[in-house]
């Protein structure tokens, strides 16, 4: 509503002055008054929409970094017992880990693109270089980072109790450092070869431009293809189909495996706003 009385304001200023223009009822000091009105107007509703976006992606940030906790549960309670600490670790390494990868070249590989960049990896940026120009790039970032761990975080669960988590923070880091950067320079940063603009034109190399409607598109590519790769590398448990080793499989805990289903839920509707 304050929106609005903002907005309602402002039209009703210019009105005031134009009709007053017209009649011949002001004089030049009374229109540079109202002039300067109105660009300090200007500058509040600017303002007052700045802090309406970022608080919005604040909460969608935050939403899906909640998301971590539901992997961390649903993930501990689907494996057995005596492998619990090491998905526990497993999922802070991708948060840790893949933050700071993120940071110093995960970010300016993905949306670090400029008037010279290729269509196939940004180049700016690096280690938030250049954010305290256009400070509406630190919510942007830290959105990003969170779908980037994400992504990571979905691979860790499709190899569980059949990986060392050395071998994982290796996956981790070309992953969230290389791997999933480039595809989102390709899709989301609009310079890149699934969506980038020519001659006021959006295409793509392949003709139209790609649309992620809901926005989590290339990171379900991404972490689902990493998955299949790494369940495919890694093979099955041993004895996972022995029929006669079935309840030593089991998961160790139903109640983790359903809180984190529902914590994961509370996330997704940050994961896709």
């Amino acid at each position: 509503s304050s929106h609005l009385t903002l907005e309602e304001g402002h039209r009703n200023l210019r009105r005031c002055r134009c009709r007053c223009i017209c009649l011949g009822a002001m004089s030049a000091s009374q229109v540079a008054a109202i002039a300067s009105l109105e660009g300090e107007l200007d500058n509040t509703i600017a303002d007052y929409n700045e802090c309406l976006d970022t608080i919005w992606m604040l909460i969608c940030a935050m939403l899906v970094f909640f998301m971590h906790a539901g992997f961390t549960l649903l993930e501990s309670g689907s494996v057995r017992f005596k492998n619990t600490q090491n998905i526990l670790a497993k999922n802070v390494i991708v948060v840790t880990v893949g933050f700071l990868c993120w940071y110093v070249v995960g970010y300016p590989c993905a949306l670090g693109a400029n008037e010279k960049s290729s269509l196939f990896l940004g180049h700016t940026n690096f280690a938030m270089d250049g954010f305290w120009d256009e400070k509406s790039s630190f919510r942007i970032w830290f959105f990003q980072g969170c779908f980037c761990a994400t992504g990571a975080t979905i691979v860790s669960g499709s190899m569980a109790e059949r990986t060392k988590l050395a071998g994982f923070v290796t996956f981790t880091v070309l992953m969230t450092s290389v791997i999933y950067p480039v595809v989102v320079y390709w899709g989301w940063s609009g310079a890149g070869i699934f969506n980038y603009t020519e001659g006021g034109v959006a295409k793509s190399i392949v003709g139209a431009p790609l649309i992620d409607f809901a926005g989590s598109g290339i990171v379900h590519l991404v972490g689902g293809i990493g998955a299949l790769v790494g369940a495919i590398a890694v093979g099955p448990r041993a004895g996972r189909w022995d029929p006669s080793k079935d309840s030593e499989f089991e998961g160790h805990s139903i109640p983790f495996c359903v809180l984190g289903t529902f914590f994961l839920f509370f996330g997704w509707y940050g994961f896709n706003p």
